[in-house]
């Protein structure tokens, strides 16, 4: 086993998309990996098509938008491995769009609940688990998405909380100096997941109008969350912007 391998990782929204690239990335590297999502089954399968590997797996079903059973999930890691050396923070959910005053307050609740609260949830769990393990230290990655600079039409509840993200990643990266905690920030744009599939057919513009967008491989997300992980605690990427080449986020279209 590599140095690396012993090191521990938790990737929620691990079943599909993003989450799943990234953590089936970071267990084919020589991470434990713990893969997080609300459907076990489906963490399993995800586990299952990574194939053999040095590093362990483990599928841990939790809703982090609750406090318990977020903490339930640390205390079940920390009891596998040990420490906690990774979190990459992704689990997200959206909504159609929709205008601000016909978006159901529950819909906002629900979106805040996901984004915002669940990943602060479980940066507050591995801020605290990373600050008292031996070696001390670890490091946060949350996944802001490019809503986080520039909305998309009728996206209120998202682009709230993806905006809010950013103030959590300057936070944490402030407040985990002291303890060898780095936090840094993936702003992602079109990558071509199940969730991202409209994109490729046509999505409301800023203009009013609905066009088909540009998209990128997700394995291109998964390759930069691994360079990020892979940093020596004393650099941090802050923010990285992943992006395809071509979609309209620059600019004026």
């Amino acid at each position: 086993m590599t140095a690396i391998a012993e090191k521990t990782a938790i990737v929620t929204g691990a079943g599909t998309g993003i989450g799943k690239s990234v953590a089936t990335a970071l267990l084919k590297a020589g991470w434990n990996t713990v893969f997080c999502g609300r459907r076990k089954k489906v963490l399993e399968q995800a586990i299952a098509e990574a194939g053999k590997t040095q590093a362990k797996a483990l599928a841990v079903a939790c809703d982090i938008s609750k406090a318990a059973e977020v903490d339930d999930m640390f205390e079940t890691v920390l009891e596998a491995f040990g420490r906690v050396d990774l979190l990459f923070n992704n689990a997200g959910m959206g909504y159609k769009s929709t205008l601000i005053d016909e978006i159901p307050v529950e819909v906002w609740n629900d979106v805040v609940g996901v984004n915002l609260t669940g990943s602060f949830l479980c940066a507050r769990a591995a801020f605290g688990a990373m600050r008292r393990q031996k070696p001390m230290g670890g490091r946060i990655i949350n996944n802001g998405s490019v809503s986080a600079y520039a909305p998309r039409p009728g996206s209120a509840p998202y682009t709230a909380t993806k905006h809010a993200i950013t103030g959590l990643t300057k936070t944490l990266a402030l407040d985990g100096r002291p303890f060898d905690i780095a936090c840094g920030q993936i702003d992602i744009g079109n990558a071509l997941t199940e969730m991202a599939q409209p994109m490729t057919v046509g999505v409301p513009q800023a203009n009013g109008s609905i066009a088909a967008e540009a998209v990128m491989d997700v394995q291109r997300v998964a390759d930069a969350v691994l360079h990020m992980a892979s940093l020596p605690l004393d650099a941090n990427v802050l923010f990285m912007t992943v992006m395809a080449t071509k979609m309209p986020f620059v600019g004026r279209g």
